[in-house]
């Protein structure tokens, strides 16, 4: 199976609670709306030792990620209008792919959905009254009627569905263009992992699937999702797409494959895992 570390934060331990003040020897990662800030370098700076108030930034927002080694790390969301310090630059966390350590990537994507997750949480969605952000725990209670809130997370399936010695594929239509994936979608409230996998496959591409078996899971910090990887047997049905989600799907073997993911995701890793398993002679 392909290696699905991208981003899962394996260097970075979640020590509750916080420190009560910053320490000098702290590291950073400088926010920039839904990406970061790096130096313009070939090889770019993700985690700075230095402040960033000492780096020229001014910090609207400050949230402690956890430990990085030995060392307590922390996101800074940037003031807006803030004038961009020489040498700095912003980045989507994506475009980061490849250039930098992916432990490194993986701490740059939890800070932005922890920024993300203190933006939108400022208030409490019960009754209005300001959050208060607690330092036992990644969370925050509304001091009016004591409701908790954590980061949120949305669990979503992915699917490799197999036909014989060919796999199916499909487009959504905020692919770039060629690209094809495997099925995906949402799990709704009531579901089951199991349920989401026939119900998106079934509304999507109008098959149905069995023998589910699963795959792995990776953590989408776009912006918060965990995607549920799963392998799948066709079962009966012509493929019909819903026009809204799937703009074009079809069956490919190995020697006719369209435009791939990037590697960074789980969904091409289900279809690496696929191409790199022997082709089954009595499939054929």
């Amino acid at each position: 199976m392909a290696p699905l570390a991208t981003f899962s934060v394996n260097n970075l331990t979640r020590l509750f609670p916080e420190p009560e003040t910053i320490p000098d020897a702290a590291c950073w990662v400088i926010v920039a709306d839904k990406g970061i800030f790096i130096t313009r370098d070939n090889d770019p700076v993700v985690i700075s030792t230095s402040p960033p108030q000492v780096l020229g930034f001014t910090a609207k927002s400050v949230q402690y990620l956890g430990h990085r080694y030995d060392t307590p790390c922390y996101a800074v969301e940037i003031a807006p209008g803030t004038p961009l310090p020489e040498n700095w630059i912003s980045c989507g966390v994506r475009e980061l792919f490849g250039r930098i350590p992916d432990d490194d990537l993986a701490i740059a994507a939890y800070a932005v959905q922890i920024i993300d997750f203190d933006r939108t949480t400022q208030f409490c969605g019960r009754c209005g009254t300001k959050n208060h952000q607690l330092r036992i725990e990644r969370s925050k209670l509304c001091p009016s009627c004591n409701q908790l809130t954590y980061p949120r997370l949305s669990p979503a399936v992915i699917v490799r569905v197999e036909k014989g010695n060919q796999i199916l594929l499909a487009r959504s239509p905020h692919f770039p263009p060629g690209m094809h994936s495997v099925i995906a979608g949402f799990v709704e409230p009531g579901e089951t992992l199991e349920q989401t996998v026939h119900r998106e496959i079934k509304e999507e591409v109008g098959i149905t699937v069995k023998n589910l078996r699963y795959f792995a899971s990776e953590p989408w910090p776009f912006p918060n999702s965990l995607m549920c990887g799963f392998i799948a047997d066709y079962t009966s049905g012509e493929i019909q797409i819903d026009n809204n989600e799937i703009v074009a799907a079809g069956w490919f073997d190995r020697n006719h494959l369209p435009g791939l993911p990037s590697k960074m995701s789980i969904s091409r890793a289900l279809i690496d895992d696929w191409i790199d398993q022997p082709i089954a002679m009595n499939r054929i």
